[in-house]
């Protein structure tokens, strides 16, 4: 396929998104404004991120560092410029490397990768790292994510108390605490997903009134999160679509 041709194609599809998204804040008596585009683009080359950024999407999610940190130097060469969100669950020896790039990371579920990031932040950068921390729906941190013990589940390890981390993020002096991101467990309905994901995000907002951003919803769920207060919403499929992805 020709630049022109997926040029065309990434439009059509992200003009599909905006309109779901536009719907979605109009049926939730919403600005649509207020909801912001993160471009997953994992398994995707660097060329798409490029192509996006020339159609006006700004936001640009990845889940796995070596793929990642490739990418964006690839997508600096060529000119682009992306805010950059790491999305997916983050190893603690790879903070160093994700702090060169990232602008936000979303997937911050423990005290102790908080103080990796943290400690990396400090090293080698110059502007504070935004985190959003990663919440356990329904309680279960196997799948990663932090539990809110207000909501009735204390955490099995204080180390995913979502209290306690977002205590010591906000504590940090390199990186600052912007809100919560969440995925909607299985076996749940994305309304029950997303109600229950904005009280909690009400209880976090209740000591750290800064910590505004909802970063929940992807592709088959965005109209539902988007009705509980998602700030930004995370399209891999609908966006790219099924064309072959890097191997």
């Amino acid at each position: 396929m020709t630049d022109q041709a997926r040029r065309a194609e990434l439009a059509a599809s992200l003009a599909e998104v905006r309109e779901r998204i536009a719907r979605a804040c109009s049926a939730a008596g919403r600005d649509e404004g207020g909801v912001a585009l993160v471009a997953v683009t994992k398994t995707y080359p660097a060329e798409d991120v490029v192509l996006l950024a020339g159609l006006g999407v700004s936001d640009v999610g990845e889940n796995k560092d070596q793929e990642a940190a490739t990418k964006a130097a690839r997508v600096a060469e060529a000119g682009a410029a992306v805010r950059w969100h790491f999305v997916g669950q983050l190893q603690r020896n790879k903070a160093r490397s994700v702090v060169r790039y990232a602008d936000v990371v979303e997937s911050v579920d423990s005290v102790r990768l908080a103080s990796a990031l943290d400690a990396a932040a400090g090293k080698y950068r110059d502007t504070p790292l935004d985190v959003l921390i990663q919440v356990s729906i329904d309680g279960d941190p196997a799948r990663g994510g932090a539990v809110d013990p207000a909501g009735g589940t204390p955490p099995s390890d204080p180390e995913h108390d979502l209290q306690r981390i977002a205590d010591a993020v906000a504590s940090s002096g390199t990186l600052r605490l912007r809100g919560l991101m969440a995925v909607a467990p299985r076996g749940w309905e994305p309304d029950r997903a997303f109600a229950a994901l904005a009280g909690t995000a009400a209880r976090v907002r209740a000591d750290h009134p800064d910590a505004t951003v909802l970063s929940a919803g992807m592709s088959g769920d965005l109209e539902q999160a988007v009705r509980h207060g998602a700030t930004h919403v995370r399209i891999g499929t609908s966006l790219l679509g099924m064309r072959n992805p890097l191997r």
